[in-house]
């Protein structure tokens, strides 16, 4: 494992200076560093200051509206998500999501912000630097092709974050703040799927806050597959939320994780109207199998990564309508 790069690090104690910070050349927002750091380690980014925004009160906590939703800042612990009594009593798929992440001394330091906008993965890219450099690096980092569709013009590397998705098929919307002021947009709409251009944040913008609405008689839920049951990432993750009125399917929202360079939603609108039965878990599968593109990104073949998926869509979606 390499050395750090050398950098000056900052720890701003508002909101305003985070962004002032933020919009210096080569500044790179740290939350709990568990995502960030080793990369670094790895050689992976050489940026000229670390904003710390560790002290930044106005990142952290967790609050119920008076309309209902949800509040939770960017800088609040995954363990304290997945512990908090008012997320797990309203809103338990977010929670459940946020237990699934990494292992118990990731949980306490990794915040919510950091988890959603986590660097993208590949086999060819998470290595060391002489193994990088012997293979002439990848469109990602230093190179000019990518190893994994080689006459590609963008980087197919992974998305393979758990809160995401789960936050997602809840409808939630996430607040930025930047040098141009505060924005808010739909969490779906914070990713692209570009693994090297992952995020859709203008230069000094950060992610404040996440807002969810009222359940509303959704029923939600997130599972992933992985090699062992802590700590990896998700070979494959799906969450999906269910509303049912009688035999048939009120409203349905899927979303994948770990197939591609983005957590995607998942068309299901022909869906809505319909009842829950073989025929249309056939078309929800098909739907996964065209919107996913699983491909040589992890130590897991591809063929399995894909069959885990249609399988995790038909057993979620069967047991939230039986829930129902």
């Amino acid at each position: 494992m390499n050395l750090l790069p050398s950098f000056s690090t900052l720890r701003p104690g508002t909101l305003a200076e985070a962004v002032s910070a933020l919009a210096r050349e080569g500044a790179q927002a740290l939350g709990g560093g568990t995502d960030l750091l080793p990369n670094l380690r790895r050689g992976l980014g050489e940026p000229t200051t670390l904003v710390d925004l560790s002290a930044v009160g106005e990142l952290a906590g967790v609050a119920l509206l008076s309309d209902g939703s949800l509040r939770i800042g960017a800088g609040t612990s995954l363990e304290a998500i997945a512990e908090h009594a008012a997320i797990r009593a309203g809103w338990p798929v977010v929670a459940s999501a946020a237990a699934l992440v990494a292992g118990p001394t990731h949980r306490v330091a990794a915040t919510l912000g950091g988890n959603l906008c986590q660097d993208t993965r590949c086999v060819f890219y998470n290595q060391s630097e002489w193994w990088r450099s012997g293979n002439g690096y990848c469109l990602k980092h230093r190179g000019d092709k990518c190893h994994v569709v080689v006459k590609s013009d963008r980087c197919y590397a992974t998305y393979h974050g758990d809160v995401a998705p789960a936050l997602m098929v809840l409808d939630a919307e996430v607040e930025i703040q930047g040098p141009a002021g505060q924005r808010r947009l739909p969490l779906r709409q914070l990713f692209q799927e570009d693994g090297a251009k992952r995020l859709t944040l203008a230069p000094g913008e950060i992610l404040t806050a996440l807002r969810v609405p009222p359940a509303g008689g959704w029923r939600a839920d997130y599972v992933k597959v992985r090699i062992r049951d802590a700590i990896d990432f998700p070979l494959a993750g799906i969450a999906v939320a269910l509303k049912r009125e009688g035999d048939r399917i009120a409203g349905l929202r899927l979303a994948i994780t770990g197939t591609n360079s983005a957590p995607l939603m998942v068309p299901t609108d022909a869906l809505v109207g319909a009842s829950w039965n073989e025929a249309a878990a056939e078309t929800l599968v098909q739907s996964v199998r065209k919107t996913s593109n699983v491909l040589l990104t992890t130590v897991a073949v591809v063929k399995y990564r894909r069959r885990v998926l249609l399988a995790m869509t038909r057993k979620t979606v069967n047991e939230l309508w039986s829930q129902a």
